[in-house]
């Protein structure tokens, strides 16, 4: 009897075309001539210092994006770790500016007469490196410690959103509190300099837009990597089925917390930038409704896509900031409205309609097919 033996036969993946080889690079290279070149040519040094803005917001879009679209983790808490990144950056600031003055304490404490000495959690923040440092690394060493926490107990879904949104508020009501030290509800204002650079000069104001626009196209482009990389096929296969993942021998807990704190670093340094573009960071800016706001704006652009969250933030904020002043009690519940339709007519934001437009036009045309032939 003769056996024979059946060589496999090898298959050759498709090859990838021109266009599609150099839609990545190439979309980051569109991006960069928008916000570097494009931009600052045709706005003024009012629109300009909006769109810095709303680009923090964008940075925060990107770790949400991770987090919620890739891992699934509806972080309705972002809102914290922005606010522990400005405050800390906001800190040296203001100290930076009390020095420039000849004084020792910063105005807001000479107001409510906390006496002579500066608080011992304060002096620190003196040191620029050490203050730079913390804007990333205090907000990730809290997300860390909390989800650590939370996603050895394996809490996810509502829970971990709830969980969430009770740290955001507890954070807000402790600054409102410590008016002596942190400000109180008005929080951290008047900020003058920038590393030794005056924020009332319009040159200045430009160069902290150029850096928060390069900051925002390196994350997307690291946040990038992440989403391609194993790790990334790792996280998604945790959201989609975590109990075979946990099967295969890998530890769930452990992949959604580097997603987590990865977002919350993100947030810091974007809490950071955003204090020398507005020159404030207040308890106002890091309650449960901006925290909300993030997660908005990520789930109308896209949240499973980068330049979808991204464009949303900045399309979300820039409506917040036309709209909130003609319809100041109406803003709130569009905003609401925004984030029910995004998340129950359409999941996959405004990046995935050209998705469902095709995917309707097959069915319609299958549909058409099959009736003719019957």
């Amino acid at each position: 009897m003769t056996t024979t033996t059946t060589t496999p036969t090898l298959v050759a993946a498709p090859p990838v075309s021109l266009l599609e080889r150099f839609r990545v690079p190439g979309g980051f290279v569109v991006g960069a001539v928008l916000l570097l070149g494009v931009a600052p040519l045709a706005f003024s040094d009012f629109r300009l210092s909006l769109l810095a803005k709303y680009l923090c917001y964008a940075i925060v879009a990107v770790g949400v994006s991770l987090a919620w679209g890739r891992g699934g983790l509806m972080v309705l808490g972002q809102g914290v770790f922005f606010g522990l990144g400005g405050y800390a950056m906001a800190m040296h600031l203001k100290l930076a500016d009390a020095a420039a003055t000849g004084e020792t304490l910063p105005d807001f404490m000479q107001l409510y007469g906390t006496g002579d000495v500066l608080p011992w959690w304060w002096k620190p923040f003196a040191n620029p490196g050490f203050a730079l440092a913390m804007t990333v690394l205090l907000p990730m060493a809290v997300a860390a410690l909390l989800g650590f926490f939370v996603f050895q107990r394996r809490v996810k879904g509502a829970y971990f959103a709830i969980l969430s949104q009770a740290l955001a508020a507890a954070l807000s009501i402790w600054l409102v509190g410590q008016q002596a030290t942190t400000g109180g509800t008005n929080g951290l204002t008047d900020i003058q300099g920038f590393f030794g650079y005056s924020l009332d000069d319009p040159v200045n104001q430009r160069m902290v837009y150029f850096v928060i626009a390069a900051v925002l196209l390196l994350l997307m482009a690291l946040a990038r990597q992440l989403f391609v990389s194993r790790y990334g096929e790792l996280l998604v296969a945790v959201r989609d089925s975590e109990e075979r993942v946990r099967f295969l021998g890998y530890n769930p807990a452990n992949v959604k917390l580097v997603a987590y704190v990865v977002a919350a670093g993100m947030a810091g340094l974007a809490g950071a930038l955003f204090v020398p573009a507005v020159g404030i960071i207040s308890p106002a800016l890091i309650g449960i409704v901006p925290s909300i706001g993030f997660v908005i704006g990520a789930a109308v652009g896209g949240r499973a896509s980068l330049v979808g969250a991204v464009l949303g933030a900045v399309a979300v904020a820039w409506a917040q900031s036309a709209l909130s002043d003609e319809f100041p009690a109406a803003w709130t519940y569009l905003q609401g409205l925004l984030f029910v339709l995004a998340v129950g007519f359409l999941p996959g934001g405004l990046a995935s309609l050209g998705i469902v437009l095709r995917r309707q036009r097959r069915t319609r045309t299958g549909t058409r097919t099959t009736g003719e032939t019957a």
